[in-house]
């Protein structure tokens, strides 16, 4: 019954008329710090970006700042890793905070509030042939059909924190401030590939609670994103 119902689903996903696909929201990927001096801005403008229903905005801790004195509390490696893959796509020299990357397509500076905004509205006004995408309960996804990039694409899963987070600094050059993060990535996991032809995908468990989650189709290796599917 259950691999009937799954037939049945990726049936449903498979190509429709372009005039039925609605397009993705954008998504602005922060890449942040909190020893980093500069980030506050950055926060508060990714902060204000995730209100908007056409914009998915994603806060990623990075931690090659915590030898200035204060770890960051929601780094993780991977979350770096990331930045790197999009340094390396996007030709970038190095690594940097706060930066925002929109779509996997471009990047900015998170302090140039007026460029980032720039990116954002291109990004609406792209053509997007997105697959449909599809949560089945809690713990499957299903991606239909759709243009696939050369060598297919890269399935994530992105599990983020949609309250505010409210970090004091003890040390380093943040010393006392609070600072406020929205949409703090807490996991990424690659569940797997996709080539184009409808395709389903479990979804990993997590101890976390309270999170919200996010299916990512993105080119490899730092490359733009094709689709994505949130959820509360």
């Amino acid at each position: 019954m259950r691999k009937a119902l799954l037939a049945l689903v990726l049936l449903l996903l498979c190509p429709m008329a372009s005039s039925a696909l609605a397009r993705p929201p954008v998504v602005v990927e922060l890449f942040t710090a909190q020893g980093c001096s500069s980030c506050g801005a950055a926060n508060a403008l990714v902060a204000g970006l995730a209100e908007r229903p056409d914009v998915l905005a994603l806060t990623f801790g990075v931690d090659y700042w915590d030898y200035l004195g204060w770890p960051d509390t929601f780094a993780r490696p991977e979350f770096t890793e990331r930045q790197r893959a999009y340094a390396r796509k996007l030709a970038l020299r190095e690594v940097y905070t706060p930066q925002v990357v929109v779509d996997g397509r471009a990047q900015a500076s998170g302090v140039k509030g007026e460029a980032v905004e720039a990116l954002v509205a291109t990004a609406l006004k792209t053509p997007s042939w997105p697959p449909d995408m599809m949560f089945m309960g809690e713990r499957r996804v299903a991606v239909g059909s759709g243009p696939s990039p050369r060598g297919g694409a890269d399935v994530w899963l992105v599990r983020y924190d949609p309250r505010e987070q409210a970090i004091t600094p003890k040390r380093g050059d943040n010393r006392g401030q609070t600072l406020v993060q929205r949409n703090v990535v807490r996991e990424v996991v690659r569940i797997g590939g996709w080539r184009g032809r409808p395709t389903a995908y479990r979804l990993p468990a997590t101890t976390l609670e309270g999170l919200a989650m996010a299916v990512i189709v993105q080119a490899p290796k730092g490359g733009r994103i094709l689709a994505v599917l949130a959820r509360q």
